[in-house]
């Protein structure tokens, strides 16, 4: 250990050597953070603490195998656990079932499979699905669980119309996961962090069991999150926390910067320690990130340093479209690549997954090999989702989202009707599930060739669950053979759908070969918390895309971030308050600090979103930026000087109206609805218009494209 400890900064030693009480250790990109906590835990066994009392909690499961491989490395006694937020409350719910109220077996519904069962309720509740979108429902229902608001406490705060609508679809949600014996995601942190509230002899355990409880990326935890950290360490305090609040991302899906930021509230008698030297990139990337981080107000002042030898500077670069600037950056991948770069070591980063198509365009036609890392969409294929229904299934036969997929999947003539007849039943006479379609015969409101049916169908998932002790891959494979799914994906011959099922069952193999003591439970909920940075395969050899959301965690030799432009980054729905530009400001610093030697940043003067030609604005972000070498591959002209000018100049001008039009008119587009102008752009020769509209949102517009008609 001593050896290892000489090998760390002297502020890395002091945030590994701290033993006892709570700790902040504010890391800036590239500092060491993970070698930091790896050898925390090293330090911590060396000192005599048993391995199993230091839990390591961090937000993906790439993160934590990350950590485990450093561990086992350094050759340290095994035992501790090192896991990701939502995988360990799914640890202790199934090992604390019966105190929180859970049978063991419960399933992990992912996002198709929500959307599924809130269609399902907006169906009984007889509640139009076009003025109460299910996705949109699932985004107020995920902000109640993020903030521990149960149904209940929901309908007591709206007494409004939609609120009282939004109170009866959480509720007759919640109790159709019941009946499914079924958690979402949300719910895995808040039956859990609200167990752990009300249970002072389970938090007493689990305090005693994990003395020592280290939390990554502090800074993008939600109040559930929040709260199991702290219930997790009431009674010895012993509390470390990593992060940096200017990586903070995932405001939109509940993570709560105050919780980093207040962390010395809390905590008034904690340690701070600060990792700003920076180990991955050249210093002219850092100088490009800090002059764009410090516009913002909500951080921890640090300045990030490296020691690394300068090299070459960052590139804006101007195109006329999106297929210039593609076409743009294809032909600068080729150029790094002659330059000594393998196509592993690039990567592509965009704002929303959409803008991934004319890249591809471009680098197929070039013959550059890539890969999109956009891993969770494997497991959304239709053939994917049908033969791990059968899986859930089996796992857990209350499951009725998994049931109504699989039961006439391939056609067994078990329609529609018959699988609504057979819930009403079990609605109308309490009765489970499985002891109904185990017990069809008594089932008197289905016909005689329907309970003929059913029957064949249950022999056949019995037979199966006499071997659920097998290897998962095994028992699939047997599933797969068994049920007909392989037989009817083998004659549609469309899309390669038998190939990527037999994927399935490969990964399931490897999940055998590397898990000891594994089981199809565990493997289920591998699956359901499985992200799209697991997904990124380094080793691929092919170009990596991806949105600057998945590329948090990564670094790569060259980075190449396309549309910086208003509306994109920022982007539209995300401009209406400081708190949201400022996570917006963060997340084009998180995709500048993934840079190690090369960085290219890229806009379009105009873009073609939803179909339609739009003019555009470099983003904001880019004002006042040091450090940049400008570069101009388009034909646009305008007054902007890059050098001399930057910080005031970008091309708006509200002095100027555009021809016809000046700012605060009320306008109507054709597809874009009502809205009013908020900006005038007269430079060159494509007068544009910013309009903020009602429905749509921001856009900005040529005026000979738009087609704008005046309501004033």
């Amino acid at each position: 250990m001593e050896e290892m400890l000489r090998k760390l900064t002297a502020v890395q030693r002091e945030a590994v050597t701290h033993v006892e009480g709570p700790l902040l250790v504010l890391a800036g990109p590239g500092s060491g953070k993970t070698r930091v906590i790896t050898h925390r835990v090293g330090y911590l066994i060396s000192r005599g603490i048993q391995p199993r009392e230091i839990l390591a909690i961090t937000f993906t499961n790439k993160a934590a195998d990350e950590m485990r491989q450093r561990l086992a490395a350094m050759r340290l006694r095994r035992g501790s656990t090192i896991c990701t937020f939502h995988s360990l409350a799914a640890r202790l719910l199934r090992e604390f079932a019966d105190k929180a109220g859970l049978v063991r077996n419960f399933t992990i519904y992912d996002q198709a499979d929500q959307v599924a069962a809130l269609r399902d309720v907006l169906k009984t509740l007889e509640i139009d699905r076009k003025n109460f979108p299910p996705g949109k429902m699932l985004g107020h229902i995920s902000n109640c669980k993020n903030d521990l608001e149960t149904p209940e406490q929901y309908a007591a705060r709206h007494s409004d119309f939609k609120g009282k609508i939004i109170a009866r679809i959480y509720t007759a949600y919640q109790k159709q996961l019941e009946k499914n014996a079924a958690l979402d995601f949300d719910d895995l942190l808040m039956r859990f962090a609200l167990l752990l509230q009300k249970d002072q002899e389970l938090r007493d355990l689990l305090n005693r069991r994990y003395k020592y409880v280290l939390v990554d990326e502090y800074q993008d935890t939600n109040h559930c999150q929040y709260q199991m950290a702290r219930g997790l360490t009431l009674n010895h305090g012993n509390l470390c926390v990593t992060g940096d609040p200017d990586q903070s991302i995932y405001g939109w899906r509940g993570a709560d910067i105050g919780n980093i930021l207040a962390f010395e509230e809390d905590y008034p008698q904690a340690k701070v320690v600060r990792l700003e030297e920076n180990f991955r990139s050249i210093p002219e990337v850092l100088n490009l990130a800090n002059s764009l981080i410090r516009f913002n107000k909500q951080r921890k002042e640090k300045k990030l340093f490296t020691s690394i030898a300068s090299g070459v500077l960052p590139e804006l670069i101007e195109y006329d479209d999106e297929d210039d600037e593609a076409h743009g950056m294809a032909q600068a991948i080729k150029e790094l690549r002659q330059g000594g770069l393998e196509y592993r070591q690039i990567a592509v980063f965009y704002r929303v997954n959409w803008m991934s198509r004319v890249l591809e365009e471009a680098l197929r036609q070039e013959k550059i090999p890539y890969q999109i890392v956009r891993g969770i969409e494997f497991f959304q294929r239709k053939e994917i989702k049908d033969l791990l229904g059968y899986m859930k299934f089996l796992s857990n036969p209350a499951d009725r989202v998994s049931l109504k997929r699989i039961i006439n999947r391939p056609t067994r003539g078990i329609g529609e009707t018959s699988v609504k007849k057979l819930f009403q039943y079990c609605d109308n006479t309490g009765r489970d599930l499985w002891e109904t379609l185990t017990g069809i015969d008594q089932v008197e409101v289905l016909g005689t060739a329907a309970k003929t049916r059913i029957k064949k169908f249950v022999t056949m998932v019995n037979q199966w669950r006499a071997k659920m002790e097998a290897p998962v891959a095994e028992l699939m494979q047997t599933v797969y053979d068994q049920s007909g799914l392989m037989a009817v994906l083998a004659a549609e011959k469309t899309e390669d759908s038998a190939e990527y099922a037999e994927e399935l069952i490969n990964d399931a193999a490897k999940y055998d070969a590397t898990t000891e003591a594994g089981s199809l439970d565990d493997y289920l909920q591998q699956i359901a918390l499985f992200s799209d940075t697991d997904a990124y395969d380094e080793q691929a050899g092919v170009v990596s895309l991806m949105t600057l959301h998945a590329a948090k965690g990564l670094e790569f030799p060259a980075v190449i971030i396309i549309g910086v432009e208003e509306g994109l980054i920022p982007h539209s729905r995300s401009m209406d308050t400081d708190k949201e530009l400022e996570e917006e400001r963060r997340l084009l610093f998180v995709g500048i600090t993934r840079a190690q030697q090369r960085l290219f940043i890229s806009y379009a003067n105009n873009r073609t979103v939803h179909g339609a030609n739009q003019a555009t604005i470099r983003s904001g972000f880019l004002r006042g930026l040091e450090g940049l070498e400008f570069r101009r591959e388009s034909d646009f002209e305008d007054d902007w000087d890059f050098d001399n000018d930057f910080s005031r100049k970008i091309g708006i001008d509200d002095d100027e109206p555009a021809p016809g039009f000046k700012t605060g008119e009320l306008v109507r587009h054709g597809k874009f609805g009502i809205g009013r102008i908020q900006h005038t752009i007269t430079s060159g020769d494509n007068p544009r218009v910013v309009v903020n509209f009602n429905s749509a949102g921001q856009k900005t517009l040529a005026l000979k494209y738009a087609k704008l008609e005046k309501l004033d």
